[in-house]
This record gives structure tokens, C-alpha cells and sequence, in this order.
């Protein structure tokens, strides 16, 4: 297990393992009740009602914490009220052993393990100091192994993202992809360089050609142990720019500040891949990564040029700045080549999509109606929201261009739709596809989302499908 973690029944005989009371007002009283005297008069003294983050540790005779006390307010048709407030204790609590002693009905115990292990998460890699994670005894109805494997591929994704792009470039990705797949035995294969026009991959070559480090594609393959051949197929697709400059249109420097998190699709690609693999899941997997840096040289792409791309569409470059849909069109048509079951891609693609949602909240789109109920329900339930955004077609019209076959960008009316629709261009015929424009960014910490890289969406995609989600049957219907 990892330092914040520990199975029940491996901590050491000699080690205190302290409780944790979780509860709402409503039964703050009767969990008070039951402490002893000098712990009820404690809490009172500190104002414990059960209120939203409200957290005490109450002393024995020592000075030693006995146990601790933990507020998550009322129950509310929101998130601040859910499991993810335990990740929010996690980053309180000093190091030592820890148990949920009680906690709500409504709180599921896997999701508050979960929360634990996402809210200890610190990237210190260029930290002198660094610190220790409080550590949580995870009994069996916490799924040990599972609530591990999930929470290690999020800390995975999120270093990703937080690694400036000095030491996170195309070659440091390319390194961490092969790794990955490496560990779980799959196939790797990578297309560097001119080797991209070479293998027919235009738009990924010309969006990083001007930087130092050459552009790829990076692939790889898995299948779960014993799986049949007929297992459903999924195919991962992740934008992995790792640095955005806006390219010849240039970013501000404000707007440039982040975008080391331009490589966030990748990340979130690779943490739902990670996830897939450690649990074994009855699926065949193939994960691209289209990675490149978007700089600025003499040989950059510029503005009124046309690209070619692999599905034989030409592309008249309105701005530079909207790089991220070109290299995942490559992508698109390589993984549709496969005819998988269902393609989904991850890109930190539009900041439209930030004004229409804001930073938290991803909206997704999908060419198959039936999943998405399905799709929200399990984001629903495991705290990791999602919204469906429309595939409007009339909007489609915004990317003509009279000389190529569409243009790279709309104007500023619906950003994200217009994105949606170039990307959609790029898939097979009859092919499903899910498209999520994530942030892949905390600008301010939240309970178990500390500030900075994040990855959204993917537990919820996660559970879905373990539970089945690529044999229901509703991915052969084209949306309505």
C-alpha cells in the first residue's frame, strides 16, 4: 500500500490507530453523548454542531489525539455536502494511523477512501521539504486495492500536469507513456518526427515542428489477462501538448502562464488507462497520445496556411492558437481506423468551455444518445460531475472556408460546440465517440482537489465502465 494508505490488519501491534467520528448536525448530539466526559466538554468548547468542515481533535489525558471529530453539514443537492469533504480532513491531520469509526449512511465508505487518498496528494518534487501523509486503515468494504489503484493513477495524472514543461516535453511524456505501458505488459509503439509525414500524420507533425523537441504519436495496447477475443474495445485518445505558446497568434502572457497543463488530455488518457489496467477490466485497450509543443520558429505553422491531414480533409489554419483539435484529427482517424466499440478523447481544448461550465464541471459530448443518463449517474455517484453538451450541427457552417475544406476555428459563438463538431469530422463513419473538454486545473483548492493539476471525469468513466458500460448496447444507435 501507499503512505497514506494501509490494510486492516497491517498496521503494527505497537501503533495507536486514531478514530475519526464523522457526522451531520442533525446527529452531532448523540455522537457527543457518547464521548466521555472531558472529550464532550472539549468538543462544546470548540463549537462542534456537525457543521460543513468543522473538524476538532479531541486530546486524552496525555495530550495525545484520542479521536477526531468531523463535520460535513447538511445534506444539500450539491457536492460541498459529499465523501470528498474527508479529503479536505486528509490535508488537516498531522501523520499517523487513521479509522473511520462512524461516519453518515448516506456516505459511501470506498468514495471516502477515495477522498482520503486524493486529499493527501502534495507534489513536492522540487520541494527541499516535503511531508507526511496522514495514513488511513482501509477495511474490505472500502475495496483496498481498488480505492489504491484509483487514487495513485490520479496522483500519476496530476504530477503530470504539475511538471513544468522543462522537465515534462515530449520526450519526458514519451518516457512516462512507455513506462506505463511497460508495467502492465502492454504493446508501445512511437511515430517521432518526420516519421509523422512519413506514416501520414500531417497535423501532428506541423503543430510541433517548430519546437526543439519533435513531435509524436504514442500508442499502445492492452489486453486483460484470459480476455476473449470478442471483449469490447475502447480506444483513448489524449491532446499532449505540452506547452502552449499560442504559436505564431501568441498567448498573452497571462493566458501563457499555465499552459504546461496543455498536455492535460494526456494525463487524463492515461490516468483512466491506468485505472482500466490495474483493475483488470474484461476490455481491449488502445491509447494514443498526440503530443507536440506549440512554439514559435521560423519554420512554424502559421495563419492562412492549409494542412492536410490523415482522414484526406484539408485544413485552412485560422489561428495558430487552436492547435489542440489538429493533433487530436490525426488521432481521431488512426484510432477509427480500428473500428473500436467506442473512442473517447481528453483535451484541454477550449476556454469556451470554461465560460459556459466553469472550471469544474466538463462537458462531454457523444454521438450515442443512450449512454448518457447512464454516464451522469455514475459521475453523479461518484462525485465527479459532468454535463452533456450538444453536437449542433447547423454550427458546423462557422468552419467553412472557401478555399480548404473547413477552417481550424469559428468564431467566438459557441467555442467548445464548434470544436466539438471540427473534431467529430475526424472519426470513422458509424463510429461512436465521446469527446470531454476538460480544465485539467484547480484554481483554488477543494476538498480533495488541492490547487493546481487535476483530473476530472475519469473515476466516473471508470465505474462505468467496470460496471458494463461498453455491452449495453446503446453505442450502435447514432445520437438522435
Amino acid at each position: 500500500m501507499t503512505s497514506y494508505f494501509i490494510k486492516a490488519g497491517s498496521v503494527p501491534d505497537d501503533t495507536a490507530v486514531i478514530p475519526i467520528h464523522i457526522c451531520r448536525p442533525k446527529d452531532a448530539p448523540a455522537l457527543l453523548a457518547n464521548l466521555s466526559p472531558a472529550g464532550r466538554t472539549y468538543a462544546k468548547a470548540h463549537r462542534f454542531n456537525g457543521g460543513s468542515g468543522q473538524a476538532v481533535l479531541v486530546p486524552d489525558d496525555k495530550g495525545n489525539i484520542a479521536l477526531v471529530l468531523f463535520g460535513v453539514g447538511q445534506i444539500s443537492d450539491g457536492y460541498s455536502d459529499s465523501a470528498l469533504q474527508i479529503g479536505a480532513l486528509a490535508e488537516r491531520l498531522r501523520p499517523g494511523f487513521y479509522e473511520i469509526s462512524s461516519a453518515p449512511d448516506d456516505m459511501d465508505n470506498a468514495l471516502m477512501a477515495v477522498a482520503w487518498g486524493l486529499g493527501t496528494y502534495k507534489f513536492n518534487r522540487y520541494l527541499k521539504q516535503t511531508s507526511t501523509p496522514p495514513t488511513l486503515v482501509l477495511t474490505d468494504n472500502m475495496r483496498p486495492d481498488e480505492t489504491t489503484a484509483l487514487v495513485a493513477a490520479t496522483h500519476r495524472g496530476r504530477d503530470l500536469i504539475n511538471t513544468p514543461a522543462s522537465d515534462m516535453g515530449p520526450k519526458a511524456l514519451h518516457l512516462e507513456t512507455k513506462n506505463l505501458a511497460e508495467t502492465y505488459g502492454a504493446a508501445f509503439k512511437a511515430t517521432v518526427g518526420k516519421n509523422l509525414l512519413k506514416d501520414n500524420y500531417p497535423m501532428i507533425h506541423a503543430v510541433g515542428r517548430a519546437a526543439h523537441e519533435k513531435p509524436r504519436l504514442l500508442e499502445f495496447t492492452w489486453a486483460a489477462q484470459n480476455n476473449v477475443q470478442d471483449a469490447p474495445s475502447l480506444a483513448i485518445i489524449g491532446k499532449g501538448v505540452t506547452f502552449d505558446s499560442g504559436g505564431v497568434n501568441m498567448k498573452s502572457a497571462a493566458g501563457m502562464r499555465i499552459m504546461k497543463k496543455d498536455m492535460g488530455g494526456a494525463a487524463h488518457a492515461l490516468a483512466l488507462a491506468e485505472m482500466i489496467m490495474a483493475a483488470n477490466l474484461p476490455v481491449r485497450l488502445h491509447v494514443l497520445l498526440a503530443v507536440a509543443e506549440n512554439s514559435v520558429s521560423g519554420n512554424a505553422f502559421r495563419p492562412g496556411d492549409i494542412l492536410s491531414s490523415r482522414k484526406g480533409l484539408t485544413v485552412e489554419i485560422d489561428n495558430t492558437d487552436a492547435e489542440g483539435r489538429l493533433v487530436l484529427g490525426d488521432a481521431l482517424t488512426r484510432a477509427s481506423e480500428e473500428k473500436p466499440d467506442l473512442i473517447m478523447d481528453f483535451a484541454t481544448l477550449t476556454g469556451a468551455a470554461r465560460v459556459a461550465l466553469g472550471p469544474t464541471l466538463v462537458p462531454f459530448f457523444s454521438n450515442r444518445k443512450a449512454p448518457i443518463d447512464v454516464i451522469m449517474a455514475s459521475a453523479d455517484g461518484h462525485k465527479d460531475p459532468l454535463w452533456p453538451m450538444p453536437l449542433w450541427a447547423p454550427y458546423m457552417r462557422m468552419l467553412s472556408s472557401p478555399i480548404a475544406d473547413m477552417k481550424n476555428v469559428a468564431n467566438s459563438f459557441a467555442g467548445c460546440i464548434t470544436a466539438a463538431l471540427f473534431l467529430e469530422k475526424f472519426i470513422g463513419k458509424d463510429q461512436a465517440w465521446m469527446h470531454f473538454d476538460v480544465y485539467g486545473w484547480n484554481q483554488n483548492a477543494n476538498p480533495a482537489r488541492p490547487k493546481g493539476g487535476e483530473i476530472f471525469a475519469v473515476r466516473g468513466l471508470y465505474h462505468w465502465l467496470k460496471d458494463g458500460g461498453l455491452k449495453d448496447g446503446g453505442l450502435t444507435k447514432m445520437r438522435d
